[in-house]
């Protein structure tokens, strides 16, 4: 797994040799784990627990790990972020946009296209944000991370998500209207403004989440405040559901 081990040792003598050589001593072992170019960290921190059968989820309260999925222009940073600042529990927004843009020189622009260069960036920053999901997980910290993430590519899927953060992740889609993600988009600017084309076609592709079994919102004509309010109803259902 990528790790390797400093050990204090002591001189001792060698059953019948009275040659001396060396042992570790006791309790005295300091390892260094470094994470693997291609894989999660080893370990995931417990699942959340479900209430009795019967009874709804306070999802206001829970630690959860939320995996916010929509097009471009959906709005979903905008009520992540809302969602984690009004929560009566600590949480912490991650999103992956952000995590990618911590590349300064050769950053993979997604106007350019989708190629290696942007895969490899792609992962690498999931990767990331999975491994600050669990560790805030592991210190009773909600968190809530938002991607586009598509449901016909495996490469940039919901599978990779939950191997970098956990089986308790909870996906939500929100997936406004092609016309309010239009509007939004051409409100944006910089590297995170697409062409007209390209948000139509990530729109196209997300419809593919219906059906899918995950929790879809409209947030068409919702505030983000009802939004937010609405990803606790729906995180709220898949817990009691477990």
């Amino acid at each position: 797994m990528g790790a390797y081990r400093r050990v204090r040792s002591r001189r001792v003598s060698a059953p019948g040799t009275g040659a001396e050589t060396t042992a570790p001593r006791p309790n005295e072992t300091e390892c260094h784990r470094m994470l693997p170019p291609g894989g999660p960290p080893p370990a995931h921190p417990p699942m959340p627990v479900s209430p009795p059968q019967g009874v709804m989820a306070d999802a206001t309260t829970a630690a959860v790990a939320v995996l916010l999925i929509g097009p471009a222009g959906a709005g979903k940073t905008t009520v992540a972020r809302h969602w984690a600042d009004t929560r009566r529990v600590p949480t912490a927004h991650i999103s992956l946009d952000d995590v990618r843009e911590w590349v300064r020189s050769g950053f993979a622009d997604p106007q350019s296209g989708w190629n290696d260069h942007s895969e490899a960036q792609y992962r690498l920053a999931r990767r990331t944000c999975g491994f600050a999901a669990r560790n805030f997980l592991a210190n009773g910290i909600s968190c809530i991370l938002d991607d586009a993430v598509f449901p016909d590519r495996p490469v940039v899927g919901l599978g990779g998500w939950k191997r970098h953060v956990g089986p308790g992740l909870l996906p939500v889609v929100l997936l406004p209207g092609l016309d309010v993600v239009l509007e939004r988009n051409a409100e944006r600017t910089g590297n995170r403004r697409l062409s007209d084309e390209e948000v139509a076609r990530i729109h196209g592709r997300m419809a593919g989440w219906y059906g899918s079994g995950l929790p879809i919102i409209d947030n068409s004509q919702q505030d983000v405040a009802t939004t937010a309010r609405l990803i606790d109803e729906a995180v709220a259902r898949t817990l009691a559901g477990w």
